[in-house]
């Protein structure tokens, strides 16, 4: 193991410790790119364009074309081919040099076409970092204009610092949003360094700048071997800094001069394939990271202090509903925009759910608030929520078709839950027999959109993705009363029995969905029908103590008095039974 390697049992992979390092501190990280970036772009790096100059000028001296430009050299010169000896032979002066290297540079008018000498993905990965706040600095040994052209196209002007004119001219580094430095210069700039005198020193300005980034700045390595460029090495080794860490991407073993670099700054090395995946894959952790960082916990209280202040009073009535309709806004747009796109496997199903829940807690517990201390004023506006959740992710196209429906189904069980905590049981059977457009038109009460997704998630086991729930016999209703159970702090803090709430939500999620079926079995003289069980399918002691409730005392006639059954005791008997039927039938399978 090379110095500086992270070992492959450390449970954190080296990618991913840096994506949180850069996610976690914008705009701290410098980025050092040489040569290898855009090789994929057909702009040949340096080694490439020397055994090129080889063959261009022993052909052009009457030599026979060679299998092995770099053995022939070697076996007819006795040295290694040097690139520095070969642009000072063929061009004498800095013109000259720069009018050798733009043939490698320059794209013709075919090569966009090919896809030749564009930016590659990793050039428009960068931009995306660049974009989002997350690198400000870049430096890089290359003459081309691919990261200019991706920034730009990414909505990002640079200032540029191709020359120590360019540098005493440009905005002070604090006060841009990217600083791009191109060490060796630009290629239709005759100034650019590419021989070893002209690398072996930098000018003083340069050098003061790169003093202040490597000491100021973390920094990642990428495309860059550290073996030829002798200023750019004493520059680093002059930095004494570690308080930000230095990550080398390197394709096979790392040279002697990185070697060297990465144990100056205790380093870590990150093995890659290439530049495109490494950058490519840095880029969608950050954004990943980005989408799953739940709000800050100060701010959710906030809002839910806001709420309960506004929901206790009627004069504030006003301002509950432009809070919602603020929050609704803001989570509806935030869905429209940063769904990420996944497979459909354990990982992909992890990262939407970590997604969803994040976006949607701060409004899911101020509905559970609502739920449990709100009035009727506030179930229209719940209600619209949900349903614009719900209409929102049927027409989207990003992330997996059933888990679109997941913010919804959140919003509605927080509000469900606070209401069943609060026994608001004629708000709470309005909310589900709520009117709604169904899937083909017809209409359909909020508690039939709602079966339609939990029988969904029961039939594809999607849910059984998640971590721990691959056995679980209901994993969906398993883990929405997780997330509740850790969001519950902001309307049930002190409750000893949210489980028990829990499950009365949910019987009577399916008792309301009952209803208008056992009229079909009565007419129909059908087996009874399938309803939303949930994790009473199994819990067979808390599910009998609920039902017993229900079939008797307070809670019986609060229900009645509520609208369930429509207000129809001998309804409310028979739809008991057939949901005890139904469970009983799951419980046997």
């Amino acid at each position: 193991m090379t110095y500086g390697e992270i070992p492959t049992s450390h449970r954190t992979d080296p990618l991913t410790r840096l994506a949180f390092s850069v996610y976690g501190s914008p705009g701290v990280y410098a980025l050092l790119v040489g040569s290898g970036l855009s090789r994929a772009a057909g702009i040949p790096t340096g080694w490439e364009v020397t055994l090129d100059l080889v063959r261009r000028q022993a052909l052009a001296q009457g030599e026979s074309d060679q299998p092995n430009w770099e053995t022939w050299y070697r076996t007819k010169f006795a040295t290694e081919p040097n690139y520095s000896d070969l642009v000072a032979d063929l061009g004498s002066s800095p013109l000259e040099r720069r009018a050798i290297l733009h043939g490698y540079i320059e794209p013709t008018s075919e090569d966009p076409e090919k896809g030749r000498k564009v930016p590659t993905r990793a050039h428009l990965a960068i931009a995306d970092l660049v974009r989002d706040g997350y690198i400000r600095v870049i430096l890089t040994t290359n003459f081309d204009r691919l990261l200019e052209n991706a920034l730009r196209d990414r909505g990002v002007e640079p200032t540029v610092v191709d020359s120590v004119d360019a540098l005493t001219g440009a905005v002070p580094l604090a006060h841009t949003s990217c600083y791009l430095v191109k060490l060796h210069g630009d290629y239709k700039d005759a100034r650019i360094r590419n021989t070893d005198a002209e690398l072996a020193q930098y000018p003083q300005e340069y050098g003061t700048l790169l003093s202040r980034i490597f000491d100021e700045y973390g920094l990642v390595v990428c495309g860059w071997s550290g073996e030829w460029d002798e200023a750019l090495h004493r520059a680093i080794m002059r930095s004494p800094s570690r308080r930000y860490s230095l990550f080398w991407a390197t394709r096979g073993q790392l040279r002697d001069a990185g070697q060297t670099i990465v144990a100056h700054r205790r380093g870590h090395v990150i093995p890659i394939s290439d530049a495109n995946d490494f950058l490519g894959r840095l880029r969608d952790q950050v954004q990943a990271l980005a989408r799953t960082h739940r709000a800050e916990p100060r701010t959710v209280e906030l809002l839910v202090n806001s709420t309960k202040r506004f929901a206790s009073r009627p004069e504030h009535t006003i301002e509950l509903h432009d809070l919602l309709e603020s929050e609704l806004q803001r989570l509806s747009q935030h869905l429209e925009t940063s769904t990420p796109q996944v497979t459909r496997n354990a990982e992909g199903v992890q990262l939407l759910c970590d997604f969803y829940e994040a976006a949607t807690e701060p409004l899911a517990r101020i509905f559970g608030v609502l739920g449990r201390w709100g009035k009727a004023t506030e179930h229209d506006v719940v209600a619209n929520a949900v349903l614009t959740l719900w209409t929102q992710a049927h027409m989207g196209v990003s992330g997996l078709a059933h888990l679109r429906y997941y913010p919804a189904v959140l919003l509605l069980w927080s509000y469900g839950t606070g209401l069943t905590l609060g026994k608001r049981w004629p708000t709470l059977h309005d909310l589900l027999s709520h009117p709604t457009a169904g899937d083909n038109g017809n209409p359909e009460r909020m508690v039939d959109l709602l079966s339609h997704w939990l029988l969904e998630g029961y039939r594809n086991e999607i849910w059984k993705c998640l971590p721990g729930l691959k056995n679980h016999w209901t994993p969906a209703s398993d883990h929405l009363f997780a997330v509740l159970d850790a969001w519950r702090e902001s309307f049930a803090a002190v409750l000893n029995d949210f489980e028990g709430v829990h499950d009365t939500w949910e019987i009577l999620v399916a008792l309301t969905y009952l209803e208008t079926r056992v009229d079909e079995q009565a007419d129909n003289n059908a087996w009874p029908p399938w309803a939303p069980a949930g994790r009473n399918s199994w819990r067979h002691q808390p599910r009998q103590r609920i039902l017993d409730r229900i079939a008797g005392g307070e809670l019986h006639r609060d229900l009645i008095a509520g609208g369930f059954s429509g207000g129809r005791e001998e309804r409310l008997t028979v739809i008991v039974k057939t949901y005890v039927d139904i469970v009983t039938r799951l419980d046997r399978w």
